[in-house]
């Protein structure tokens, strides 16, 4: 017997690319990383790198896919899961039905595919019923991700009436969608999911918790904190003292306390650590004699415990988005201990980065590359907003410079370089010309040098400009 013909592909609605950025999609899909065994690029921009920048820019203006770039996009996000989520949100539809006949594009059916088209109106109550008790992974998690958006109670009740038949790996990412419109409301159910089956569930249950201020969760967890720091006033200045627990109850288990160590740390460092991490950040101010975060912060801390107690601050003012914390832990870029080691380290100061907004970030990224040089700036831009404000590029430019003038190392830099070529504003291409040619070495430089960095700023301004087209290339009335 004939094998049954498949149905046919579903239409995608959107609008078609215009036709240069279509043929710039299939040129970015074609490169490939080439295998070399020299540390020397030339001065050919990396056309996937570019990739990502490109799918994000399609995805913002809502373009649909050209059909036969299909196969190489979910070859590509195939091989870059960083690429997948941008990458089938672009595929759209028509991704999810082409996974199905090739095994190697299976991941497709277990991804979350953006806002997908395929999914129902959200008022149409039956049929987001029967998407999310018949549709497939993807789709079942787009569509509660969809409703949370718009209706949060309608997708938690949703998520609700069939919690307990769900895998424990579903029920994760599930649960997961819960951050957004994170509130009040969703403290029952939670409350309800820390005692689990599954220790990743209870675990994300009681971060969700943590992180709303307001919950029983953060006001036990304020209380078990506030029991381990306090003030030392019979010092010659106000010290924080702390007394970390000395047992790790049920109570504590059951609120997502994890009781055993990993290896190499301490039992009571590591509960006291997560206790100060899920408590509400506002507590301490009330529990420390009415002192600002930033008082607190200043406060020296007893017996060699300061590291352990501003890495949980660190870790609760992620987790709560609390801005005022953060800038207290973050403290001046100008600081000498800013650029390291100090109480907080580089990979910490970018996770505090992140709770501020874009423009203030920019500003103190700035000003720890002018204080501190870009040898230790690479964690810190990578969380910059792209494309890059002016004064953070202002500030790496002004640094390369310096680095090229002064015959530094090169290829130390090609970190930096690389990050410069995907987050500069392509506007800032006309301002490199006069670093593109050979500078004079001098007579400590690193032999070839002045070649390398010549070689690096024009692939920047090379690339640079390729952005600029790229982004030209997709707008509405280009053809």
């Amino acid at each position: 017997l004939a094998a049954e013909r498949p149905r046919p592909a579903p239409d995608d609605p959107r609008p078609p690319l215009p036709s240069a950025a279509a043929r710039r999609l299939a040129m970015l899909l074609a490169d490939r990383p080439g295998v070399s065994g020299g540390g020397r690029r030339g001065t050919a921009p990396d056309l996937m790198e570019l990739l990502p920048q490109w799918l994000a820019a399609a995805n913002a203006r809502g373009f649909a896919a050209p059909p036969a770039a299909l196969p190489a996009l979910l070859d590509a996000a195939r091989g870059r899961t960083d690429l997948r989520p941008a990458a089938l949100r672009f595929a759209g539809p028509r991704a999810l039905w082409l996974a199905r006949f090739n095994p190697d594009w299976r991941f497709a059916l277990r991804s979350t595919p953006g806002d997908g088209t395929s999914t129902p109106r959200l008022h149409d109550t039956e049929g987001v019923r029967r998407l999310w008790e018949e549709g497939l992974f993807a789709e079942r998690v787009a569509l509660l991700a969809a409703l949370r958006s718009r209706r949060p109670a309608a997708a938690r009740e949703l998520l609700a009436a069939g919690w307990a038949t769900e895998r424990a790996e579903d029920r994760l990412m599930f649960l997961d969608s819960l951050r957004t419109g994170l509130g009040p409301d969703d403290e029952p159910f939670l409350e309800q999911a820390l005692a689990d089956r599954s220790r990743n569930v209870r675990a994300t249950a009681a971060e969700l918790l943590s992180a709303l201020p307001g919950s029983a969760l953060a006001e036990r967890m304020a209380v078990r904190a506030g029991a381990c720091v306090a003030v030392d006033h019979t010092r010659d200045t106000p010290t924080l003292a702390v007394e970390a627990p000395h047992e790790c109850d049920a109570g504590m288990e059951r609120d997502g306390v994890v009781a055993r160590a990993p290896a190499g740390r301490g039992e009571r460092s590591w509960w006291l650590g997560q206790l100060v991490e899920a408590a509400p950040l506002g507590s301490w101010s009330r529990r420390l004699g009415g002192r600002t975060p930033r008082e607190i912060v200043a406060l020296p801390v007893a017996d060699g415990w300061q590291g352990e107690l501003h890495a949980a601050w660190c870790r609760a003012a992620v987790r709560q988005r609390d801005a005022v914390w953060s800038r207290a832990l973050l403290g001046e870029p100008s600081a000498p201990e800013a650029g390291g080691p100090g109480a907080v380290s580089l990979a910490e100061r970018a996770q505090l980065l992140g709770t501020l907004d874009a423009a203030e970030r920019a500003e103190w990224v700035a000003g720890f590359i002018e204080t501190h040089g870009l040898s230790e700036a690479f964690q810190l831009l990578g969380v910059c907003a792209v494309p890059w404000a002016a004064p953070v590029g202002r500030a790496v430019v002004d640094a390369l410079n310096i680095a090229r003038d002064a015959g530094s190392y090169p290829w130390s830099f090609s970190g930096v370089m690389g990050l410069a070529e995907r987050c500069l504003d392509p506007s800032e291409a006309g301002h490199l010309d006069a670093l593109l040619a050979v500078p004079d070495e001098p007579e400590d430089a690193s032999p070839g040098a002045g070649g390398y960095w010549s070689e690096a700023f024009q692939r920047l301004v090379t690339t640079l400009r390729l952005r600029a087209a790229m982004l030209t290339e997709l707008t509405p009335a280009a053809t």
